[in-house]
């Protein structure tokens, strides 16, 4: 099997899927659905940003999830108030 631009694309996909998956009920909730739903309609800037996000160590993004404390990083708190918005709509 060739890996063709689409089997790339789907691997890094699931690459990210299971990144996604941090193994904190808290956090799967909020990223799993968000890397399912809304990952792949994200602009590159936004992709790299949910990316650097993943690299973030789990305790960090449970105190921002949920909300008690804000990432130093401007790109990271645009990545948190971007799946907030999508888990907590108006």
């Amino acid at each position: 099997m060739s890996d063709t631009p689409a089997n790339a694309d789907n691997s890094e996909f699931n690459r990210l899927w299971w990144h996604s998956r941090r193994g904190m009920l808290e956090l799967d909730v909020l990223l799993i659905p968000f890397v399912e739903e809304a990952y792949r309609g994200l602009d590159a800037e936004d992709q790299a940003r949910y990316q650097k996000l993943l690299s973030c160590e789990d305790t960090d993004m449970f105190e921002w999830f949920m909300q008690r404390s804000r990432p130093e990083d401007p790109d990271l708190q645009r990545m948190v108030d971007l799946i907030l918005s999508r888990a907590q709509p108006d």
